[in-house]
């Protein structure tokens, strides 16, 4: 995925091909520098399992992922190279079978990655705070990469028409392909489901980046010495996360572009923001002295 993100940032700037509103090369180059981060997290989650029949089902659960994101890979760049759409495009039965076989490699990829969710929520990680934060990451991971699946159900405009060449779209409400957000290409003008896609999947990095943090800041703030106070923060952070996750999910759903949101989106947000400080709050608050164990008392 470097090497392909390398030559995909050469294609951005040698190749000034336009495709559905974006530079061509510009969805392999997000696609690579994701699947970077992606892989590394996982690589870390998969060094945290206990046990040896744990790490080896999870060795092949990674193994599998692995393939199942390099073939995606190369389908994608195929089609660049040939100057056409990857996602949606059923135009020549050879994109439609290009199509298919993508639909196919994610499939595996998130039933992989459920694997790897189900071996991490088993793993009797010692420290609890990790333990949690790696567990509601994959699980967020997971309905992240789900929202994919929502995007392939053909538009009521396609379905208006007879053997339509795309089938399936990012935006909701407009075409994709018109105004974006730079860099990203979010649309501007309606919903965009890549936005809750993208959010999802990377709580798989976020969450324990904030555990990460955490911990840094530890020596420093006594309070954050105590692992109750970081697990709560830790399943704070995670709900506060999911809860943003299905609220930027619910505005493309309902066609409304992410910066400009209409006053039930903003309230709800306004909901959200309050309901994360008092939880936080809360979390903060010094646990009670917690109660000694037999052997505490034995050697009392």
């Amino acid at each position: 995925m470097v090497l392909l993100a390398l030559v995909s940032a050469g294609g951005l700037l040698l190749d000034d091909r336009i495709l559905v509103g974006a530079p061509i090369w510009a969805k392999p180059f997000k696609f690579s520098v994701s699947f970077i981060a992606y892989a590394l997290t996982l690589a870390w989650m998969l060094s945290l399992l206990p046990g040896t029949r744990a790490r080896r089902i999870g060795w092949w659960a990674g193994t599998v992922l692995t393939v199942a994101s390099l073939l995606e890979m190369v389908l994608i760049t195929l089609q660049v190279v040939r100057g056409t759409q990857s996602h949606f495009n059923v135009a020549t039965p050879f994109d439609a079978a290009v199509f298919q076989l993508m639909g196919g490699t994610v499939v595996i990829l998130w039933l992989a990655a459920l694997v790897i969710a189900v071996l991490l929520l088993r793993a009797r990680i010692l420290d609890r705070a990790t333990a949690w934060a790696v567990r509601l990451s994959s699980l967020i991971a997971l309905a992240g990469a789900a929202v994919g699946f929502v995007m392939v159900r053909p538009t009521p405009q396609q379905l208006a028409r007879e053997n339509p060449p795309i089938t399936g779209a990012h935006n909701v409400g407009v075409p994709d392909g018109g105004p974006g957000v730079p860099l990203l290409g979010w649309s501007t003008t309606g919903g965009d489901l890549r936005i809750a896609h993208f959010f999802g999947m990377h709580a798989l990095q976020l969450v324990p980046l904030v555990l990460l943090l955490l911990a840094a800041l530890a020596p420093r703030l006594g309070r954050l010495a105590d692992d109750r106070i970081r697990l709560r923060l830790v399943l704070v952070t995670a709900g506060a996360y999911a809860a943003v996750f299905a609220l930027v999910t619910w505005q493309a759903l309902r066609g409304q572009p992410l910066l400009s949101p209409d006053a039930l989106t903003l309230t709800a947000a306004g909901v959200l923001a309050v309901l994360a400080l008092a939880a936080t709050a809360w979390a903060l608050r010094t646990p009670h002295p917690a109660a000694p164990t037999d052997n505490q008392e034995l050697v009392a």
